[in-house]
């Protein structure tokens, strides 16, 4: 995926191009992805983000 943070409507516009070039289905990559977002700050103000280098780095463990 691409820079860190990314907003996590933004990972999963990457999914299916991210899973094809891993090799990975979808659903492989959907609960790294949940997994990696961090919340709003203060539950309402932002988008949730996606640390990047923490879900790159779980993806290379698969």
């Amino acid at each position: 995926l691409g820079s860190d943070p990314m907003w996590r409507s933004h990972a999963q516009a990457q999914l299916n191009r991210v899973a094809q070039a891993r090799g990975l289905s979808p659903d492989q990559i959907q609960p790294l992805i949940k997994q990696h977002t961090d919340r709003r700050f203060l539950g309402i103000f932002g988008e949730p983000g996606v640390n990047v280098l923490k879900l790159n780095l779980a993806l290379d463990q698969l």
